[in-house]
Parts: C-alpha cells; structure tokens; sequence
C-alpha cells in the first residue's frame, strides 16, 4: 500500500481506518476507490480480530460523491454485491463510524449514511444537491436520511438540494457528535476505542437486531431477537464479562 492508493487502510488494535484517498479530486469515487473500500469492508467483516471501522476522507473534505469525469468515460464504480462505492448497497455488518471533515455530499453523504455513527466538524456541509441537476439520491440517501432524522427535514434536503451544516445535522439526529474543525478523526477513534472495548459478539449482535428490528411487529420481536442475542449469552465472552465484572477487572474477549 502506498501513498497514492486510492484507499488508505490502517489497523488500530480491534479498529479499522479507512480512509478515501483522492484529496485533489475530493475524494469522488471513481472504479479503483469503489473496489478499495469494498475490500476493506470485507476485510473488517471477515476478521474476527476487528470490532468495528473508522471512515473518513483524506484532505479538505470527506466525499463529494460519484467522480463523474471517471463516469463520462464509462467507469461505473459500484461493487456487483454491494452497489456504490462498495458500500452503498449492502451495508457494513460491522459497525463503521464516518469521520466528516468538510463535507459530504451527493454520493458523499450516501456513503456516511452507510456508517452507523456520524461524527463531524462543525463547519462541514452535509447534504444530498442531485435535484439541483435533475437527477435523484439513489445510492440510498432517500431511504436511510428519513431512518435517522425527521421525515420533514429529510424531504426538505430532498427537494431543495441544499445542504445543512454539521451542527444542523446533531440537532436533528443525524449527527452523533460535533468536533472542531480537523479533529473529527480523532473524536471518532475515541468513539470507536469506547465501543471496541465492549465484547465484540455482544457489539455484533446488538447492530444487527437494531438494524433488523424496524421491520418486525411488535408480537414477533422476541421471536426474532432471540436466535441473535441467545448464541451472545452462552458464549464464552458473556461468561468472561460476568467474571471479570466480579472481580474488578477489565475483561479479555476471545470473541467466541
């Protein structure tokens, strides 16, 4: 891995950082990024020695979208299982949090709407501007805005194309904590050591059963939870986390 490569990855103990890195074309995605950040999610799903992932962007900003000069030239940068920018579509079983300088927008936000957890500088712009160019937020933004904020709020974004700042987006849900400028990598890393710390089957299965759980009736909730969080409470992590809390000290997950 080099300076140059489109993705940078960085493994921090039970973390990954992932970083889009085409600072001097604002991080659009083009081809090459799409398939490095699908490989690195891949890569956090597949190694059981990684809790979560950390996304941010290189540079001034975060993402600016799809690289439409790349797209002129017929690149399509979508993953055949996970859509757009390898992520899109199918999104990360892990928790991942987007770190947020700058802005992101277009297929930028769509990107950090894949995360679980946003964290952003105050002065970064968020928004979703296609309609401004007659054309729609189709790589999941039209569904995933109206899960995290006001139905109102996520039309309005919709409709006018303008975008909203960071502080605008913590006031209405979409943003989980607010930095000063330059510092949102930092401020989700410590976020990011916080929920590493935790037992990773635990951290595994809760995700899972929040993301799920939109679509289950109220009289089918237990029955749904139970074959996720069951497997967690037999596990010999559980029985870790029980001794170690018995006995004052901070536990050692195996994750099994």
């Amino acid at each position: 891995m080099t300076a140059e490569d489109p993705v940078l990855v960085d493994r921090r103990g039970a973390v990954l950082v992932i970083t889009m890195n085409r600072p001097d074309q604002r991080n659009a995605v083009n081809k090459a990024m799409s398939d490095g950040i699908g490989a690195a999610i891949r890569e956090l799903e597949g190694d059981d020695g990684l809790t979560l992932g950390v996304l941010t962007g290189a540079g001034k900003g975060f993402c600016a979208g799809m690289d439409l000069a790349a797209f002129a030239q017929g690149e399509l940068p979508f993953d055949p299982e996970r859509g757009f920018a390898g992520m899109a579509q199918q999104r990360p079983a892990k928790p991942v949090i987007a770190a947020v300088e700058g802005f992101a927008v277009a297929g930028g936000l769509e990107i950090a709407l894949c995360a679980d957890l946003l964290v952003a500088a105050r002065d970064a712009k968020l928004g979703i501007p296609e309609v401004k160019r007659s054309l729609v937020a189709a790589g999941g933004a039209l569904r995933r805005l109206p899960e995290r904020i006001p139905m109102g709020v996520a039309m309005e974004m919709a409709l006018t194309g303008d975008p909203i700042t960071a502080e605008r987006g913590y006031e209405v849900g979409l943003v989980n904590r607010v930095t000063e400028p330059g510092e949102a990598l930092d401020a989700a890393l410590a976020l990011a050591e916080r929920i590493a710390g935790n037992g990773p089957l635990g951290v595994a299965a809760s995700k899972r059963i929040l993301q799920a759980q939109g679509d289950w009736a109220e009289d089918e909730f237990w029955e749904q939870q139970g074959p996720i969080a069951g497997p967690v409470l037999m596990s010999e992590d559980a029985r870790e986390g029980a001794r170690a809390f018995k006995e004052k000290r901070e536990p050692v997950w195996k994750g099994r």
